[in-house]
């Protein structure tokens, strides 16, 4: 199985499509190749300035821990406890993190390892190798092994509680369909979707996957921020957070990390917006589910 990279400079980089399209072969989709670190980090472009949030061993040793943790358990499981921790070590703005190459990088130059084991297929199809999906290094964020995890914890995240984004990642389909979704940047749907899962109102992935398409459809002729308002967004817990990282410990690890102090979302906007979602999903079709079945 692809190794740790031999070679880890002190600070993150970025990598563009063009530069990582030389690394990623066949061997390494495989499992069976390494990373050539240091030739790799010669194109890298390091991350400018000493912002400490962009020390690379910071989120290294993280994704050593989830490995070690996760080493004898089903990778997927993984996602539910890296996800929030990966956001709180980065503590980055949404600008930074819709920066591509940021996330390339961190695939292919900090933990090519991960990538490897968290998405390798548990099988062979029709008799060919088991190979990781390519997206997985270089995909769109809702797809790319890390960039997926940041944006979950970032959009599920209620305030700095980050017990919601455990739920949501704790379903794959609700994790791989809703990240999709530009709906889910509402944080009152967000947070309606997850209480949705925590009542165990929908529970199948076939569940999850008539409701998120039904949630989306009905956002085009009823507008959830209306019907269910959010406070206004306030730019300084945010600064405060990131400013912190500096003298910030690492992640905890038994527990759950704490994010930025922002306002929670409103709870009857998030109640408004269950009832409305539970109506949807009743009249949903779920595929392989009989009309009169019991839900």
């Amino acid at each position: 199985m692809t190794s740790r990279p031999e070679h880890l400079p002190e600070r993150l980089a970025l990598l563009s499509d063009t530069q990582a399209a030389e690394y990623i072969s066949a061997g390494l989709l495989e499992g069976r190749e390494d990373i050539p670190s240091i030739a790799l980090n010669k194109v890298a472009e390091p991350v400018a300035g000493d912002d400490e949030r962009m020390r690379l061993h910071r989120v290294r040793d993280l994704i050593d821990d989830a490995l070690n943790k996760f080493k004898d358990d089903r990778p997927t499981t993984a996602d539910a406890w890296l996800a929030p921790r990966l956001h709180e070590t980065l503590r980055l703005t949404r600008r930074e993190a819709a920066e591509k190459r940021f996330w390339t990088y961190m695939a292919l130059g900090v933990a090519p390892d991960y990538v490897a084991w968290r998405h390798m297929p548990e099988s062979k199809t029709e008799g060919r190798p088991r190979r990781v999906a390519r997206e997985r290094f270089v995909g769109a964020h809702y797809k790319q092994a890390f960039a997926r995890l940041w944006w979950a914890a970032e959009l599920f995240r209620n305030g700095s509680d980050y017990r919601p984004v455990v739920v949501a990642c704790g379903n794959q389909d609700m994790l791989n369909s809703a990240l999709r979704l530009d709906i889910v940047d509402h944080r009152p749907t967000a947070q309606a979707l997850v209480g949705l899962l925590e009542r165990g109102a929908v529970r199948t992935g076939r569940e999850v996957n008539a409701l998120t398409p039904a949630v989306n459809a009905a956002a085009a002729t009823l507008l959830y921020d209306v019907i269910a308002p959010d406070v206004e967004p306030d730019g300084e817990p945010l600064g405060e957070w990131i400013a912190g990282a500096a003298s910030a410990l690492p992640a905890p690890r038994n527990e759950l990390p704490e994010g930025p102090e922002e306002e929670r979302v409103p709870e009857d906007a998030v109640q408004r917006l269950i009832a409305h979602f539970e109506e949807l999903f009743a009249d949903a079709p779920v595929r392989g589910q009989a009309s009169d079945e019991p839900r």
